[in-house]
């Protein structure tokens, strides 16, 4: 069954968001994930500028962060940097776990009745079901409070958190999936030192790696599904024309013969090929140690790449299909945001502190210690790019980003799904139009009871 697409102009992505604020039920939109719960709020209309006339900053603040990319040394280091620049606010750094979902658990039982954040990072997966429950206020009056001027900020990243005439976090660790590969592997091999241009090319070049490194393990590491599959091979459907869904609408695809394609040819490098394997755990950790000639990682992984790697890393855009060669990559990552449920004292501290946090300098010291991208068009990345020029790679990419596809981060649950679909696939040989056209069945049966009932 193929779900109805929107009419010209009936319904965007943004205001989806907008239409699931005013009616979904945030309890409906949790279920089937590993998130937290939330209830239904009445939100509809442009959010109400809050006025912070005459507050005062409250004098201490805890961050929450899960430390994307091994970041708690860097962010500890500008905390002390903005403790340096003033006296009237002092921040403290808590571990609230490891993972977006473990900040997400922590973030819903502190709105149950246990102590808040006064920042919390915010996946752009993640942070709409915040929003739905009411629980992170709206910056805009902030950003008038502290004089704070947005416009220097990159708008393929800001304005992922624009919704219903309002701004719900800030850009801070944000990232795209890049092509690396070992560059002694590719030199021994004969190769091209680059990034493939398509996912066909290194196909015909994954023999030649086998051949010519004794020992590999594989030609290529597909990155460990639970987390990456529905991100990263999104890459690998729009290449070939699919999707998990089709472009802005839920018309879910996932079955369709293009997507098939695309995860036929990952079915085909691991088990007919055999130039492919799965991570377990990391592919990023599998190149840094030598064994894999190449994979897909998230740009926060670069720094930890070549501080481990004993080896040339090169970093390129991500390989395109048969049909297209670009855009094909997503964006990703985390921004911040501040609870509803604080003083107003502590939200113009949190605020105070983000604007310094994500300030062009810092940003640019973030993106030197992580391999995050700088989130300011004014950060001079001259000096980054010197000392670690694979960098370059991601802010060239951000050019060719698309949007991620409807079905992965409007419909709640379904990143696991895909993940379940591809493990299937990947793992245990399953017949990929087997596990697609079941995905399709789990997909639109979450869009039928959670999504369209809210979209009128």
């Amino acid at each position: 069954m193929s779900l109805p697409k929107p009419q010209a102009g009936e319904i965007s992505r943004r205001r989806f968001l907008g239409l699931a604020a005013g009616g979904l039920s945030a309890a409906a939109l949790a279920a089937c994930s590993g998130g937290p719960s939330t209830t239904s709020t009445d939100s509809s209309g442009k959010p109400e500028t809050l006025d912070y006339t005459g507050v005062k900053p409250a004098g201490t603040i805890t961050f929450w962060s899960s430390n994307p990319g091994s970041s708690q040394e860097v962010t500890q280091q500008i905390i002390d940097a903005f403790h340096q620049s003033q006296s009237d606010i002092k921040v403290q750094l808590v571990s609230a776990g490891s993972t977006y979902e473990d900040i997400a658990q922590k973030f819903q039982a502190a709105q149950a009745g246990g102590t808040l954040p006064d920042l919390v990072v915010l996946s752009d997966v993640w942070w709409f079901r915040y929003y739905l429950q009411d629980s992170i206020v709206p910056l805009d009056g902030l950003f008038k409070a502290l004089n704070w001027d947005t416009g220097d900020y990159r708008e393929q990243l800001l304005s992922d958190y624009k919704y219903k005439g309002a701004t719900w976090a800030v850009p801070w660790a944000r990232s795209t999936p890049l092509f690396y590969w070992n560059k002694a592997h590719f030199a021994a091999a004969g190769l091209p030192d680059r990034a493939p241009k398509t996912w066909d090319e290194f196909a015909e070049w994954a023999p030649k790696l086998k051949s010519a490194n004794a020992g590999l393990q594989n030609a290529f590491q597909l990155p460990a599904l639970a987390g990456y599959a529905g991100w990263s091979f999104q890459n690998n459907l729009w290449g070939t024309g699919g999707g998990w869904s089709a472009k802005e609408t839920f018309d879910v695809t996932c079955d369709k013969p293009e997507s098939v394609q695309a995860l036929q040819f990952l079915a085909d490098a691991v088990y007919k090929g055999k130039w492919s394997g799965v991570a377990g755990k990391d592919s990023t950790q599998d190149l840094s140690a030598g064994a894999v000639s190449a994979t897909v990682g998230s740009t926060g992984s670069l720094v930890g790449i070549l501080k481990v790697a004993k080896f040339d890393v090169g970093a390129g855009f991500l390989p395109g299909g048969p049909k297209s060669t670009s855009p094909v990559c997503p964006t990703g990552g985390a921004g911040v945001g501040i609870p509803k449920k604080i003083k107003p004292e502590n939200q113009v501290a949190a605020a105070t502190f983000i604007k310094f946090l994500t300030s062009p300098a810092n940003t640019l010291k973030f993106a030197q210690a992580t391999g995050y991208m700088p989130v300011r068009k004014s950060a001079d990345t001259s000096t980054l790019t010197s000392r670690t020029p694979q960098s370059q790679v991601a802010i060239d990419q951000l050019a060719a980003t698309r949007n991620q596809d409807w079905a992965r981060v409007f419909l709640p649950g379904a990143d696991q799904e895909m993940a379940n679909a591809c493990a299937e696939i990947l793992t245990k040989n399953g017949d990929v139009q087997t596990q697609l056209t079941k995905l399709k069945g789990t997909l639109e049966g979450i869009y039928n009871t959670q999504v369209k009932p809210h979209l009128k």
